[in-house]
């Protein structure tokens, strides 16, 4: 049995909300300028240009990527082999807290969601703990800005419901936007379980690399037919117009009732930020 301290986490925690606040994901910066070389019209190629720049800028300077530094999503895998000394859900808090107090980033949690008063520390965060096998802790910390967490949409399909039906819908989220999720975007879907698991599963599909797809070759045709018809908008990125809306599509599945196919579509701009690290 291994023994970790939380305060160690706190440090680890505090470190990766730095740092996916001020670097952009390499693959989503990849995808970036895939699509830049793409892009035929000078209004999306001008926008990639600012959006690649504007990366670069926060890396350097060490500021925010985006100025809605979002509220945090944390996901724990801890080994079977491993005895946290202290509590871990306090732990990673610390760790958020410092991390917004010493970056000066942007404090946007309300206390309660009619009784809006502002915390002023951007606590707490939102995390997921999950019991895995080994001696060691992964923390995957996601930084969530709402103008996009705000664009996402469920719907509970019929189980006779046909493939289609889901491109039709995913594509119809996007054409509803526009450009209120700053995209170019990465479209995470979650497909099965129940309603609350459906809407998991499409945050956590966003933490797959982008251009990466399904190990399911049915779901990686279903992905492929999302983006293709998603970029046949030709919203553009920040919704100028181009070829370019999204840089990719993720879906991740889990087991359902005989009666039912939840589908939950949860958009990520293209600040799409998180961090991981192994203790």
């Amino acid at each position: 049995m291994r023994t970790v301290n939380s305060g160690l986490i706190a440090k680890v925690v505090k470190a990766l909300c730095i740092k996916a606040n001020l670097e952009l994901r390499p693959d989503v910066l990849y995808a970036l300028r895939r699509a830049r070389k793409k892009e035929t019209g000078d209004k999306a190629r001008r926008i990639l240009d600012i959006i690649i720049y504007n990366a670069a800028i926060a890396k350097r300077k060490h500021l925010p990527i985006c100025q809605d530094t979002g509220m945090v999503v944390v996901y724990l895998e801890v080994g079977q082999d491993v005895r946290i000394k202290g509590d871990i859900d306090n732990a990673v808090a610390d760790g958020m807290r410092d991390a917004y107090k010493d970056g000066y980033f942007r404090k946007s949690i309300v206390r309660d969601p009619l009784i809006r008063t502002n915390t002023n520390t951007n606590l707490p965060p939102v995390i997921y703990t999950k019991i895995v096998p080994g001696n060691k802790v992964k923390v995957i910390l996601v930084v969530k800005g709402f103008g996009c967490e705000n664009a996402s949409m469920t719907r509970m399909f019929r189980p006779t419901d046909p493939a289609s039906s889901i491109v039709n819908f995913a594509a119809g989220v996007i054409k509803e936007l526009g450009s209120k999720a700053c995209p170019p975007m990465y479209i995470g879907i979650g497909m099965g379980g129940t309603l609350d698991k459906a809407v998991s599963l499409s945050k956590e599909a966003i933490l797959r690399p982008v251009g990466e797809y399904s190990k399911k070759p049915h779901i990686a045709k279903l992905e492929k037919e999302i983006l293709q018809r998603v970029n046949k908008l030709k919203i553009g990125p920040m919704g100028v117009g181009g070829k370019t809306t999204a840089l990719g599509v993720s879906i991740l599945t889990y087991p359902t009732h005989i009666a039912g196919l939840p589908v939950a579509v949860n958009i990520s701009c293209h600040a799409t930020r998180d961090a991981r690290k192994v203790i």
